[in-house]
């Protein structure tokens, strides 16, 4: 099983990009293929632990506020990015930094070893919907290397 995960939260601009990534991959891989799950954890990183139990490859597309221009794109690995998790008390309190550094100690080699994070700049965080400008742009490059990561598994499998 493939999953690609959108993070987010659609009501907080930019934040929405995940989401806005997996409702366009919805529209663009009509019908999905069966090895394929698209998933919208919208900002809890728990759900991703469950959701990607036992897949091959997991891809995880959200935002991200590094300073670099708006929109963007970084491909990084997984690895790179897991997190121990300290408590806050914010909506983002356990996000999918944190899943994936737990995801690896609770269930092991269930856990995928494959995961890509896709990260687009975003610029602006405020209340409202509707990406901005520039994030909006990036849909389509972040699109493209989301499939084509796809496809480089599902050739291999």
């Amino acid at each position: 099983m493939r999953v690609v995960v959108g993070c987010g939260n659609l009501y907080r601009r930019d934040d929405g990009v995940g989401i806005s990534v997996i409702q366009r991959l919805r529209g663009e891989l009509d019908p999905l293929p069966r090895d394929l799950a698209l998933y919208d954890a919208g900002t809890s990183g728990m759900d991703v632990i469950f959701k990607v139990r036992d897949c091959q490859q997991l891809i995880i597309v959200d935002a991200c506020r590094t300073g670099s221009d708006p929109g963007a794109v970084f491909k990084l690995p997984g690895s790179e990015l897991e997190l121990p998790h300290t408590p806050t008390l914010t909506l983002h309190d356990f996000r999918w930094e944190h899943a994936l550094y737990a995801g690896k100690r609770l269930f092991g080699e269930q856990f995928p070893e494959r995961v890509t994070v896709f990260l687009v700049e975003g610029t602006d965080f405020g209340f409202g919907d509707g990406l901005t400008p520039p994030v909006e742009g990036a849909i389509p490059a972040v699109l493209a290397q989301v499939k084509a990561a796809l496809a480089e598994v599902e050739a291999t499998s």
